[in-house]
């Protein structure tokens, strides 16, 4: 049986639109968030992803930051980014906040623990953010987005760290909407990448390092990136070096 062209006009129609409106409804995860206490409504430097006093504002973000649960992933989802509406529409702001998962948080059957300035940024109004406060926890309803923070790729390299038996690095201002996979360091040597270890959070580290500069590549979702610029051979602990690499 032959359709006619209105009726195969119909079909790619279907083809086409079928995935787009399921897309729509499947945007944003419903769930619920709540908040945790600060002096100055920023984050905490003692999360557990490792990002230390930068994990505190986020670069652009100012602050809005978050514990997460089940979006932890094991470290993973250290670094994401968020966009999360609450559910009363004489309080909430049609946008709510953007913010990043920086800590592995729990609340009452909640996503989001979140900072003070990120849970303020759900409200329309100062006024309206006082009441959500009241609250306490809210239904929200959330979606992964890219990030975008200002400035190149950074290579953080963390307190613990000794020249040259021991370095654990944290990779900063990852933009776009894909997890760091997996760091490796360039071993000169042996011709090969060795992988370093997720020890924690969003920190990778290496047992003895190779002494001198010291190449590191990571992966963001499939795609390999590989700064040009090596971390030099006197690295300190507690130092931040630039790439010269945006994504």
């Amino acid at each position: 049986m032959e359709l006619g062209f209105r009726h195969q006009l119909g079909l790619v129609c279907v083809i086409f639109l079928f995935p787009a409106l399921c897309n729509c409804k499947e945007y944003f995860t419903n769930s619920r968030a709540t908040y945790y206490g600060s002096p100055d409504g920023y984050g905490t430097p003692t999360g557990a992803c490792g990002f230390g006093e930068y994990g505190r504002k986020m670069n652009r973000y100012d602050g809005r930051v978050a514990g997460v649960s089940g979006l932890w992933r094991n470290g993973a989802g250290c670094g994401t980014c968020y966009q999360v509406k609450c559910k009363i529409p004489e309080l909430c702001d049609v946008n709510g906040a953007f913010l990043v998962a920086t800590d592995q948080g729990y609340g009452d059957r909640t996503d989001f623990v979140m900072s003070p300035r990120a849970f303020s940024r759900l409200g329309r109004n100062q006024n309206a953010s006082a009441e959500l406060k009241k609250y306490g926890t809210v239904d929200i309803a959330y979606r992964r987005v890219p990030c975008t923070f200002m400035g190149n790729v950074l290579f953080h390299i963390k307190e613990s760290s000794s020249n040259p038996g021991y370095l654990a690095v944290l990779i900063l201002n990852v933009n776009g909407k894909y997890d760091v996979n997996a760091v490796e360091m360039w071993q000169k040597g042996q011709q090969r990448w060795e992988p370093l270890r997720r020890v924690y959070g969003a920190v990778f580290d290496f047992a003895n390092p190779p002494r001198g500069a010291i190449l590191l590549r990571f992966q963001v979702g499939v795609n390999w990136m590989t700064p040009n610029i090596p971390i030099p051979s006197n690295w300190k602990p507690g130092a931040t070096y630039d790439t010269k690499l945006q994504l």
